[in-house]
């Protein structure tokens, strides 16, 4: 019974470990280079250390860093190491911390990096939502609402609303961003330490922002952070899932708006005139199950008080897979956007000819018809087979089908971006991590 226990209680956790391994790396250079400062270690122990830890930053960016059997954790395995190779002086490393603001700050520098990739790669599929709203801004589409064809739109509107969309996507990962970039190393288990720790010297050796003032707070923070990361994923999920089924349906036979790329599609096995748009409905899939993340972190953290609990163990393996899976989606949709073909005929067909009655309605309204008695005229017009559409749109005012705004869309998007600061997080682990 007692493996059990143990493996009850370990569960996943050293597999969730190895997602932290460089990071808990990262912390500790820091936190050894602020303990020397203060008289805990000497110089040359702080150097022989971070040679060593070095050596084993390497291992984990490479994926050959492995947490030994028997040994807990990503942490325990790192001062395993450093112990083997110099003895006691491995040992000191874990002075003025413990274990909860060290997993603390892993996981803040992981998500930092992970909320990093995930901006670039919005970005990226923004500008090529971007670039095909621009090269299709002409081409009319049926714009529809209660999915009955309503009135006209274009493929520079559809494609638009996704980049736009995806600019206030990147909002709420900004937000993320600020929540995250703080630094609670130094709260230990969550009421500090007697030694007189810099914290603001860890705080800019990591490149954070600010840091977690309140130790107390710093140990809340624990599930908080990642309930509002999740959001932010989930918002952008939301966005990719609703692309992924307008496209799907554009896809279809008795639509035919789009042709996805064949390699995206794949054959049925009795059916061979099919092409199935598996790669988005795997996206909406997977996007649907990220948008359920912020619910099920909340769960497992809603209804613990203060301090530490084995409960936030879980959240790591609902929470720390899912930004591969985030990835991947964002890959896949700039991918099939690059190489989706726009049918630009589609309204040749005149089972489309009714979207056009509220643009007849307008232009009698401009020529002097009240707006209910040209409604009613066009409405019987249709009814009695005699509307005639004029096809020709000059739609002018913000937004619309003539003057899409896409400039002022990709500028909101760029100052979202460069509010990140990217830069001085890259800079400052660059100087940690250089001999």
């Amino acid at each position: 019974m007692t493996d059990e226990i143990e493996h009850f209680t370990v569960g996943k956790d050293r597999e969730m470990d190895l997602y932290l391994a460089k990071y808990d790396v990262l912390g500790s250079m820091a936190h050894i280079t602020m303990l020397e400062s203060i008289g805990l270690l000497t110089k040359d122990e702080l150097q022989v250390l971070l040679a060593v830890l070095r050596t084993i930053y390497q291992e984990a960016e490479s994926g050959r860093f492995v947490i030994e059997e028997g040994v807990e954790d990503v942490h325990s395995q790192v001062e395993l190491m450093l112990t083997r190779q110099l003895g006691d002086i491995g040992k000191k490393i874990h002075s003025g911390r413990s274990r909860n603001d060290q997993v603390l700050v892993d996981l803040k520098l992981f998500i930092r990096d992970q909320l990093r990739e995930i901006a670039e790669l919005t970005e990226a599929l923004f500008h090529e939502l971007i670039d095909k709203s621009n090269t299709y801004k002409d081409v009319l589409m049926p714009g529809y609402t209660h999915l009955q064809v309503a009135m006209p739109s274009s493929f520079g509107l559809w494609f638009g609303a996704y980049a736009e969309s995806l600019a206030d996507d990147m909002q709420y990962l900004l937000a993320a961003w600020r929540i995250t970039n703080r630094n609670p190393l130094g709260s230990a288990a969550g009421y500090g330490s007697s030694f007189p720790l810099k914290r603001q010297m860890t705080t800019d050796l990591l490149g954070f922002d600010s840091m977690d003032y309140n130790v107390v707070y710093a140990q809340m923070g624990r599930g908080k952070t990642e309930r509002n990361v999740a959001f932010s994923m989930a918002s952008i999920a939301g966005t990719l899932s609703k692309l992924a089924f307008d496209a799907c349906m554009f896809n279809s036979q008795n639509f035919g708006f789009v042709k996805l790329p064949d390699e995206c599609t794949t054959g049925s096995s009795i059916m061979p005139h099919k092409k199935n748009p598996d790669v988005f409905e795997l996206t909406r899939a997977k996007c649907n199950k990220i948008q359920a993340l912020p619910q099920t972190v909340m769960l497992i953290m809603n209804n613990l008080p203060s301090g530490y609990f084995r409960d936030l163990q879980i959240i790591k393996e609902v929470f720390l897979p899912s930004f591969d899976e985030l990835k991947d989606c964002l890959r896949m949709a700039a991918y099939i956007i690059n190489r989706m073909k726009v049918n630009e005929h589609i309204l040749d067909n005149p089972i489309y000819d009714n979207m056009f009655s509220v643009e007849e309605v307008n232009r009698l309204a401009s020529e002097g018809m009240p707006f209910r008695d040209a409604y009613k005229k066009v409405g019987l017009d249709i009814e009695s087979g005699n509307f005639t559409p004029q096809k020709q749109i000059h739609h002018t005012h913000e937004g619309s089908i003539g003057n899409l705004c896409n400039d002022k869309i990709e500028a909101l998007m760029q100052k979202t971006i460069d509010e990140f600061g990217f830069f001085k997080v890259e800079e400052a682990i660059k100087a940690l991590v250089s001999d």
